[in-house]
């Protein structure tokens, strides 16, 4: 099977929105695939409110929803950015059928033997709340609303992006949230839903959102058919180094 023609679907992290594509999804329409790159609830130009999104399924429902469009016979490349990849394994566990391969691109990866939260509290465990810099957290209802800061994106998230695309970033972000107490109580992955797709992480050396032993390790907890690397990049490739991750990407077109 060629790389010709894939459908790629793109999924943003949080306080993000499909805009962090830009410079991805020419790449790769140019070289013949079809791309979606979407606003999950609340992101974006999505016109919810993330104060009345009140669950992470809520959260995830644009890309539900898109999945649901999708023909029975097409299978579609679901790449996961960060937090977005806790969005594409509930659209793995959902659709298994429709996803020929799942990247986490230093993203979330969840397991099977644990509450989708696991990789969510062992990361807050690991993370002194002085990393978080000037980021905001507020209670909100029955969730925790987080909103990076601007000195947290451009010291821990595009420290090696342009100033451009940092500027970007200040003027775009919205207020998010980890759903971490709705993920808690979510009933875990199964082995023939997410568990049953061909998964890929891609690391990315010099993210200090993501730190890479935090990537390692759960490159180590969750099962992953490939791992590809990219260096010099920090936790927002598709901005940083977009070359880079098109070649990835396009490596794993042809595989899968």
């Amino acid at each position: 099977m060629g790389s010709e023609n894939k459908h790629f679907v793109l999924v943003h992290g949080a306080c993000h929105g499909a805009w962090c594509w830009y410079k991805l999804k020419p790449r790769l329409e140019s070289a013949g695939h079809k791309v979606t790159v979407l606003d999950l609830a609340a992101s974006g130009i999505n016109l919810q409110k993330i104060e009345d999104v009140h669950t992470f399924s809520q959260y995830s429902e644009p890309l539900l929803q898109l999945f649901a469009t999708i023909p029975p016979n097409e299978k579609v490349i679901l790449v996961g950015h960060s937090l977005g990849g806790l969005n594409i394994a509930f659209a793995m566990e959902k659709f298994p059928e429709k996803v020929a391969v799942a990247v986490f691109l230093t993203a979330f990866t969840p397991d099977t033997q644990h509450q989708p939260s696991y990789v969510l509290e062992k990361y807050n465990e690991r993370t002194e709340s002085a990393a978080w810099l000037d980021t905001e957290f507020s209670p909100c209802g029955s969730k925790t609303l987080m909103f990076f800061g601007p000195k947290f994106i451009s010291d821990k998230l595009y420290q090696l992006t342009s100033i451009e695309d940092l500027q970007l970033a200040k003027s775009l972000a919205r207020p998010s949230s980890l759903f971490m107490e709705d993920l808690s109580m979510q009933k875990k992955f199964s082995e023939d839903g997410y568990g049953s797709v061909p998964r890929v992480f891609i690391l990315c050396t010099e993210d200090l959102g993501i730190p890479l032993e935090y990537q390692q390790w759960m490159i180590q907890n969750a099962v992953f058919n490939d791992v590809l690397e990219i260096k010099g990049a920090d936790h927002m490739p598709m901005l940083c180094v977009p070359q880079q991750l098109f070649d990835s990407l396009q490596q794993i077109a042809t595989k899968y």
